[in-house]
This record gives C-alpha cells, structure tokens and sequence, in this order.
C-alpha cells in the first residue's frame, strides 16, 4: 500500500540565481543599467529578471527616485540571504574547478593593506601557490562596505564598527604616534600641549580608522586641532611632514621605516600612549570556504607570534 504524503515543497521553484544576482547588482550599483554591466547582461535582460522577481515574491523590492532604484523594506530583507545564496552557488561552482579555485577577496584600510598584510599574503601563497587573493585597499569606512555587500570575503578594519550584520573579531594592537619632518621646530623636543594646539597638523580623510582614532586622542587632551591639510592616502602624508608642513598623526606600523631611516622624527609628548585593535570584519550570513578560514588562522597565528 502506498502511503500519500502531504505538504512535499513544490519542486518547480520560480527563483532563479540569474534573478537574484540582478537584484544584488542593482541594489549595489543602483540602476538596473550598472547592474546589466556587472553581471555582463543586457540592460533589458536585467530589467526582465527584476521584473519577474518581483512578480514571484509579490512585493516591490525598490523604491523609484528618478532613475534611481533604492532598497525599501522588502529589498534590504532580501539583500543578504540573496547574497548568501550566490555565494553558496559560487563556492559549488569551484568544488569541481581545481585548476580555478574561487579567489580569496579581501578588502583593507590603508594601514593594514599597504603595510601589514603583503607580508602575510606572501606567506600565504608560499604555502598555497593555486590560491587566486584580490585584495582591495580603501579606508576603513569603504572596507566594512564592502564586507556588507559581499564584495569581500574578509575585511581588515582600523577603526570601530557598529553594523549588526557584520561580526568583528580582535586581531592585532596598534599605537599612534606624531611624527614631523627632522626640520620641524617640534622635532627633538618634548611637545606640550599649547605648542601642539597652535601647530598645524597633516591628517587622514573623515571615514578613515586611523583619522577617527586621532581624533579620539588628539582633541580629548588638545581640544581643537589646526588641520592644514586632509589626505586620503597614509603615503601621501608620510611626504607632506617630510616637506615639513606639519605634524602627522598615523601608526607606528606605518613609519617605523621612516623613522629608522631618519627622513621622518616621533615627537615625544606628555600625552598617554593611543592604543587600538586592529581587526578582522566578517558577514554574519556569509558562509566562509575553507580558504578564508584558513587565511584568518594564518593571520591569527602570525599575531600570537608577534607577542
């Protein structure tokens, strides 16, 4: 006798991943025309698959402003599990593609990218020569974006952040120090306060870590800054105090180099030391393959060595 069984999930499934990487690219680009480029459709083709869509969940996942299509309600609820699906979708495409293998994307604010993680990148490959790495270096503001938008498996953070869709694990400690050109008035001297109030100052752009961090310790003791000039790039900054324009505010990591070389001098203050975490930002409802975990491992190790 056979036994009826009630309630089997229908097998025709209308959703399809050409629909949803649509609607990720769109949600990302804005316009279903920037969409149709990055996911190398046409603009139609793209707007067709956002159509139907819409028209299998009922609901309207943007809103209309002009030509801009923005996320509603309906849209952000979906951005993230649709994201989690392509990559899932991605990560079955390279089982079978050993000579392929999915790279290993990471994004980087300009301390950790440009100074801390070619070190660990080289290792990394040395031990994993087939492993494809894209890394992208931004601020750490452009880094947590695009962890969110699942452009990156990995983000490597300088500063806080505060998205509940992102977790956030402690990797390595960092100090901030002030550094002047060797001709500079402040250079061999221990700066005090009304001398670093009146001085003008060379500082990273607004949504860097490295900028909200000094911040955070610069105007809780000097209560205001003279900021001559705001760079976004750490290198750039490193060469504006060497023409002695002004002091810099930046890691340690990031010119101890130029320290032992002389063409740049830490001026000793009476200030407290300013220590921060640097860390490593991943999605909550991002499934991470094998080679992100080991890289995080890889990085993990390699700070307990350097304690």
């Amino acid at each position: 006798m056979t036994q009826k069984i009630d309630h089997l999930p229908d097998a025709r499934l209308r959703l399809n991943l050409r629909q949803l990487e649509v609607f990720v690219a769109t949600a990302r680009e804005g316009s279903t025309r920037a969409a149709a480029a990055r996911v190398a459709r046409s603009q139609s083709a793209a707007s067709a698959a956002l159509a139907e869509l819409e028209a299998v969940l009922g609901v309207n996942l943007f809103d209309r402003v002009g030509r801009r299509l923005l996320l509603n309600e309906n849209g952000h609820a979906l951005r993230a599990k649709a994201g989690a699906l392509l990559e899932h979708a991605a990560e079955i495409e390279s089982l079978f593609a050993s000579e392929h293998p999915a790279p290993l994307r990471m994004a980087a604010s300009f301390t950790i990218g440009e100074y801390l993680l070619p070190d660990l990148v080289a290792g990394w490959k040395d031990a994993n020569p087939d492993s494809q790495v894209q890394l992208q270096i931004g601020n750490t503001t452009q880094a947590i974006e695009a962890v969110a938008g699942f452009d990156v498996d990995l983000g490597f953070i300088e500063g806080s952040q505060t998205r509940p869709d992102l977790t956030t694990q402690s990797w390595l400690s960092d100090e901030l120090a002030i550094v002047s050109s060797p001709t500079h008035p402040l250079a061999g001297q221990v700066a005090g306060l009304r001398q670093l109030r009146e001085a003008d100052w060379v500082l990273r752009e607004r949504g860097s870590g490295t900028r909200e961090a000094a911040d955070r310790w610069l105007l809780e003791h000097l209560g205001r800054l003279n900021v001559g000039f705001e760079l976004g790039s750490t290198e750039a900054i490193k060469q504006f105090v060497a023409r002695g324009v002004g002091l810099g505010c930046v890691s340690r990591y990031v010119v101890a180099e130029a320290i032992a070389q002389g063409w740049l001098v830490e001026v000793r203050t009476r200030l407290p030391k300013a220590l921060r975490h640097l860390a490593i930002v991943t999605h909550r409802d991002k499934h991470l393959g094998r080679s992100a975990l080991a890289f995080i491992d890889h990085c993990m190790q390699a700070a307990r060595q350097a304690h």
